[in-house]
């Protein structure tokens, strides 16, 4: 009997040390897995952080590769043919009818100037620059505003963009939004994107028709962040927003410049157009006092040289009241 008990008692010792002995380790070994998920966790976080990082580097380094490859071709197309030139200008004149219209105006002047008394080879030289400046100078002046233009209403542009983009709208629709309810020169290119479209291009490649009308920095910066978000995504709307920031920026730098350098171009305009004047009135004056820079060798020779210097003057004020942004 009191062998039997004796055993009874030690075989319960044993379960209660067992169970003693196995709880502590399995309390551990739940800690143990909540600390082991835990670390998972931190580890797959800092994965997807990592990930995310090297995405937006590998997406910002997309960017400045294209932005760089944009403007590497803007700077070698500085030299503007005749055709790119007027299709620039928004002009719809052939370079055929341009440089007929240029032989009418040489004709035109070369006559006029034989009517005034100018000897032969001065009228035949003056008429020959007129007949190539003045025509490039107009073409230019118009490629010019139109710029102006269409850099005043671009930033709206991007902007309407990001709102369509925001509401759920493809990035067509938003652009065709943009083409039908901006105002001109940007209603008529976003159109003919839109057009080129319709012909079976990419919106990568019917983005380019921009940048071949208008090569500014600000389209290709238009273009480059559509393209990239077209080859390998990413946030358009926050893209396209910071973008219009920057127009918005750029043009309020170029009005600060333009506003600070309008007392040296009007000096420059008053210092150009002063001998021209002073010759004229004096003229008027007196016809018979500047007869010898037309009449005799000597004064034909310092009339050419004065000119030669008044035009180098002119195009040295000009270049230095041009700024850059």
């Amino acid at each position: 009997m009191l062998t039997t008990v004796l055993l009874v008692v030690l075989a319960m010792v044993t379960v209660g040390a067992a169970g003693f002995a196995l709880v502590p380790s399995a309390m551990g070994s739940s800690r143990a897995q909540k600390r082991m998920k835990a670390f998972q966790g931190d580890i797959r976080a800092n994965r997807q952080e990592a990930d995310a990082s090297r995405t937006r580097d590998q997406r910002r380094k997309t960017v400045q590769q294209a932005l760089k490859a944009q403007t590497d071709e803007l700077n070698a197309k500085k030299r503007v043919t005749l055709p790119a030139l007027l299709f620039q200008a928004g002009m719809t004149l052939t370079p055929a009818a341009y440089i007929r219209n240029s032989l009418i105006l040489g004709a035109i002047l070369f006559v006029i100037l034989l009517v005034t008394q100018v000897p032969f080879y001065f009228a035949a030289v003056i008429a020959a620059a007129g007949a190539y400046v003045l025509p490039r100078l107009y073409v230019g002046r118009r490629r010019k505003k139109y710029q102006d233009r269409f850099l005043d209403e671009l930033p709206n542009a991007v902007e309407a963009i990001v709102r369509g983009v925001k509401t759920g709208l493809p990035l067509n629709d938003s652009m065709r939004v943009v083409a039908k309810d901006t105002k001109e020169p940007v209603k008529s290119e976003f159109a003919r994107v839109l057009d080129q479209q319709s012909f079976g291009f990419s919106m990568t490649e019917a983005v380019q028709v921009l940048l071949d009308r208008v090569p500014l920095p600000e389209v290709n910066f238009f273009v480059v962040v559509i393209s990239v978000q077209q080859q390998s995504g990413g946030n358009l709307s926050e893209a396209l927003g910071n973008l219009a920031r920057v127009l918005r920026n750029r043009k309020k730098m170029k009005q600060k410049v333009k506003a600070m350098s309008s007392e040296a171009k009007a000096s420059a305009g008053i210092i150009g157009s002063l001998p021209i004047v002073v010759s004229i009135l004096v003229s008027l004056v007196s016809p018979t006092y500047l007869q010898p820079l037309i009449a005799t060798p000597i004064g034909n020779v310092c009339l050419g040289v004065g000119i030669v210097m008044m035009l180098t003057g002119i195009f040295v004020m000009n270049r230095m009241v041009q700024f850059e942004i």
